[in-house]
């Protein structure tokens, strides 16, 4: 391991070398992220998955930087032209641009001016030049290059001149001084094409615009990047030529009365112009861009996450509604556990635009709902809020009311049900049903188990971010993964009863391994222990051990094997019921509740031999061992009545469930056919960093009406009363 990188990372997350080191030994011995957090606390020093993570990702960023340190020291050196000094700062570079800033005035370069002068023999008279003369006739020593090819002592001077300009070009101090004041004082303008794109207007705001590159925020370059991408505006990066360009003229000239002035003043100028700012400005818009990628990528994955840990509503009988017009709203009866129950359609809506529905089949549809909720003692009815949406929620609702149903519905966000719905998966489910049947399922498991049915989808199909097409898809991918297989193994999966999709997503576990722990589940009726996992095929002992502790067998032979308890740790556990005067059927009682309230964790430490971490794990499964991270988040809000767009009214008081978080703000559904702006400038009356402060995905929030354009559908929401 490299111990330079190892200090360098311990210093900037502010946690101990030894705890940088453990992460990257476990790491290296095939250990998970969800593994090492969960349950090797004490070697880690209680790290979470996100540290984790990003130990590792600097550690590998350590590594390719200082093999290219090693690659450029290696490369300059074979030239002939390495320097103490320069390996030194070499070295002692931080980031991969300043090591290729370094290597730039070494590299190999294609055919240029300043080539083409060298090869005329000029590269002495340009290393003059710089040498800062301050008497004699500069023509006269220009002379002494007069060739065959160089005929003139004015053409060997301007021809030295664009060598002088690269060699400047490639001063690594210059370009990072350039670099870093344009990033700190440098401007964004866009500016639209004389074209007839964007007949909508989705790109207004930047028609014309100019913003300081230090306060631009991050969804404001994506938008940039994408209108630019679509041939709508152009972009330019501004600069300060005049304060950059005097900065090298000092550096260069140091201010010395040099015969070669003004011959360096015009190589400065040419070598800014036509060299240094053309980079820096490339520079600058890939720093931009990735700043913003990783911005956008980070609210998609606190979205997603806030999404998949919502509340269950477990043991409910729930009627999944998948709204639409012309086809019909297609429904689905599921159990309390999920099964299907009964497949059904009703054509609540207009048949087409303007035509109104037939009062008969109106009525049909009514009388189906109806005889549903009554057959099926249906308690929650899920509506997908995509087409048709509202108009089916006002359906439902005037049934409810007209009715006298003690039934609730909810509207759900039915992102993805449409991938989930086409899948082989969805197919292999259920073979006989339509893409809408299914997705009428989908809808309704989502609020039974929002977790459990969204790991079936493509986390990016799910929706919850902002422009999520523009950033780079490899990344995008491999951090909502992560957040799934955190969310996962931070619920806990029940082995009897789990999907082969959910459980590909346990610690240690490939999708091959999971299906053969299914088939073992199907041949064997059900699992009655987590050491019967042992048998299933190519499930081998770091597989088991990486894997186990997430798996719950809930009516099993063995009490802990419904607990987070890792079979590691059973012999401690049993020591510390012995210890208590307990057995494992004790746990989760009041009594158990008391007994662990009572005792003295530290002396039990140094009694059991048992680190601290492990100690409160194991208690705290005592006390609670089937408990649920997500019953800490918000679940859905259920409703009987409702609103329309039509009716409200600015000044009006309202409760909503937060859709999505995006840079500059959030979209809340009020139950009212469009989603209202919620803007972060309207979350408080003091400045907040960003609307993930505030609020997240699934939050249940009371807003006030501050704006509202009926003609548009468009609806401005605060938080406080202004």
């Amino acid at each position: 391991m490299n111990e330079a990188i190892i200090k360098t990372i311990a210093e900037n997350l502010k946690v101990k070398d030894t705890q940088v080191k453990a992460v990257l030994e476990l790491l290296e011995n095939d250990s998970t992220v969800a593994f090492i957090a969960r349950y090797r606390k004490e070697a880690t020093g209680g790290l979470d998955e996100e540290q984790i993570r990003v130990i590792d990702d600097e550690y590998q960023y350590g590594l390719s930087l200082q093999k290219r340190k090693d690659d450029v020291i290696r490369l300059i050196d074979e030239k002939g032209l390495m320097t103490d000094e320069l390996k030194e700062t070499i070295l002692q570079a931080t980031k991969l641009i300043e090591v290729e800033d370094l290597y730039r005035p070494y590299k190999e370069k294609k055919k240029t001016k300043a080539t083409a002068a060298i090869a005329l023999g000029l590269e002495p008279l340009a290393d003059i030049m710089l040498e800062l003369p301050r008497y004699g006739d500069k023509m006269e020593i220009a002379k002494q290059f007069i060739t065959d090819k160089v005929l003139t002592a004015e053409f060997a001077i301007e021809q030295a001149k664009y060598i002088v300009a690269e060699k400047i070009s490639d001063n690594a101090d210059y370009r990072k001084h350039i670099r870093e004041a344009a990033l700190k004082y440098g401007t964004i303008s866009s500016k639209k094409k004389n074209n007839d794109l964007d007949p909508e207007e989705k790109y207004k705001n930047y028609y014309e615009a100019t913003e300081r590159l230090a306060f631009i925020k991050p969804h404001r370059i994506l938008a940039m990047n994408r209108a630019e991408n679509e041939d709508v505006i152009t972009v330019t990066i501004g600069l300060q030529p005049e304060r950059d360009i005097e900065h090298i003229r000092y550096n260069v000239t140091h201010n010395y009365n040099s015969i070669f002035n003004e011959e360096l003043v015009d190589s400065i100028a040419d070598a800014y112009k036509r060299l240094i700012a053309p980079s820096i400005q490339r520079e600058i818009r890939v720093i931009l861009t990735e700043k913003a990628e990783e911005q956008a990528i980070h609210i998609f994955s606190l979205n997603l996450q806030h999404l998949l840990l919502q509340a269950p509503m477990k043991g409910h009988v729930v009627l999944g509604v998948d709204p639409a017009f012309r086809t019909g709203c297609k429904l689905a009866v599921i159990s309390p556990s999920s099964k299907v129950l009964e497949i059904g359609v009703i054509y609540p809506n207009e048949k087409a635009k303007g035509v109104v529905v037939n009062p008969k089949l109106l009525e049909l549809s009514k009388k189906t709902l109806i005889q549903l909720i009554n057959k099926y003692h249906v308690e929650i009815i899920a509506i997908g809020n995509g087409t048709a949406s509202r108009e089916t929620e006002s359906f439902i609702a005037e049934v409810i009311k007209e009715n006298h149903l003690e039934a609730k519905y909810v509207v759900v966000s039915e992102a993805g049900a449409s991938v989930y719905s086409a899948s082989p998966l969805a197919m292999e489910e259920f073979p006989d049903l339509s893409v809408e049947q299914r997705s009428a399922i989908s809808i309704a498991r989502r609020i039974q188990d929002p977790l459990a049915e969204l790991v079936k989808i493509e986390p990016k199909s799910i929706g919850v971010g902002q422009y999520q097409h523009d950033i780079a898809q490899n990344r995008l991918n491999k951090s909502l993964e992560d957040v799934v297989v955190d969310a996962v193994n931070k619920v806990g999966v029940n082995l009897n009863t789990c999907s082969p999709s959910l459980l590909s997503y346990v610690s240690g576990l490939t999708k091959g391994v999971a299906k053969n722990i299914i088939d073992y589940r199907e041949t064997n009726t059900k699992f009655t222990s987590r050491e019967e996992l042992k048998k299933v095929a190519k499930l081998g002992p770091k597989t088991y051990e990486q894997c186990v502790g997430f798996l719950r067998i809930l009516e099993g032979s063995n009490p802990l094997d419904m607990t987070p308890i890792h079979p590691e740790s059973y012999s401690k556990a049993e020591e510390l019921l012995k210890y208590m005067g307990k057995t494992s059927k004790d746990i989760g009682s009041e009594e158990m509740k008391e007994a662990v309230a009572a005792l003295d964790k530290e002396f039990l430490q140094k009694e059991l031999s048992i680190d601290k971490y492990t100690l409160n794990d194991i208690l705290d499964a005592f006390i609670a061992p089937l408990r649920d991270i997500r019953d800490s988040y918000p679940g859905l809000k259920l409703r009987s009545d409702i609103m329309h767009f039509e009716d409200v009214k600015i000044g009006d008081e309202l409760d909503g469930i937060v859709r999505n978080v995006v840079d500059f703000g959030a979209f809340v559904d009020c139950g009212v056919k469009y989603d209202g702006l919620l803007h972060v400038s309207k979350m408080s009356p003091q400045k907040i960093n960003h609307p993930s402060d505030m609020i997240h995905v699934g939050d249940e929030i009371h807003v006030y009406v501050i704006d509202i354009d009926y003609e548009k559908h468009k609806m401005g929401l605060a938080l406080y009363k202004m």
